[in-house]
């Protein structure tokens, strides 16, 4: 008696999801990235005209105001990345001709507790012109300048519910100006960020009429944070609406405070 066989069809079924499941996985448009990246940034970062592969993809990057926000800025040139899997998880480079000298590199992690990114130390300059995109205040100072943004053994790490912070960033605003006050430049800044059991975050001006100075640390997921503006004597008229933006006045300062 033959022994009947049994015919081909579910194996080549099985093949054939097999493979549309690979080609989803491997040709996967580069919006399915975009998308839900711009979602979890609450609208505030966007990506236009997404191309190519989740893998290897670029974009234009813009900010905006948020979600149903009609203030937007877009900065020349596109964002490309590439996302490489490895054995200890995924590593992306991430580079803005416009505004990169070299690639950002990054390496994500799961852990047992999370996930953690490290992100090798990096050098970048980019527009503060930018900035306008996010909406109030920033579409009404109307800052120009330059903003270099420098990063040391950088690590965010998602533990238990908590975003905890490693290694330390620095944002240098030099020669930086504003609509509100006919003083060009007004100086130059910087905002130094240390990670740690309680990240804590410095302002202090490099030079320039409008001085800033402050200081603040994270609790918890709140920022806490204090510090001052004021102006040269011989610079307070044409620095007085700038001054009346950036915090409550008190006489010839105005007073920042966050949370």
């Amino acid at each position: 008696m033959t022994r009947q066989k049994n015919p081909p069809w579910p194996w080549a079924s099985a093949g054939a999801l097999l493979g549309l499941l690979l080609a989803t996985l491997f040709f996967a448009p580069a919006r399915w990235l975009t998308g839900p990246l711009q979602a979890a940034l609450d609208g505030r970062v966007v990506f236009d005209d997404a191309q190519g592969t989740v893998w290897n993809g670029s974009a234009r990057l813009g900010l905006a105001g948020g979600a149903g926000s009609s203030d937007a800025s877009t900065l020349p040139g596109r964002l490309v990345w590439i996302l490489s899997p490895h054995w200890s998880g995924l590593r992306a480079e991430i580079q803005a001709d416009c505004c990169m000298q070299q690639a950002w590199r990054l390496n994500v992690q799961p852990r047992w507790s999370g996930t953690e990114l490290a992100l090798a130390d990096s050098l970048s300059q980019w527009p503060a012109q930018w900035l306008t995109g996010l909406g109030t205040p920033w579409n009404t100072v109307q800052a120009d300048g330059q903003l270099t943004l420098m990063t040391q053994a950088l690590t965010l790490q998602w533990a238990a519910g908590r975003l905890l912070l490693g290694g330390r960033v620095q944002l240098d605003a030099t020669q930086m100006s504003s609509r509100l006050s006919t003083l060009k430049p007004m100086g130059s800044y910087r905002i130094s960020l240390l990670g740690g059991a309680t990240p804590s975050i410095a302002l202090e001006t490099l030079e320039g009429s409008l001085q800033l100075s402050g200081s603040g640390q994270w609790v918890g997921s709140k920022l806490r944070f204090e510090g001052f503006a004021s102006a040269a004597p011989e610079r307070l008229e044409a620095l007085s609406n700038l001054l009346n933006i950036i915090g409550r006045r008190d006489g010839a300062r105005a007073i920042i405070k966050v949370g």
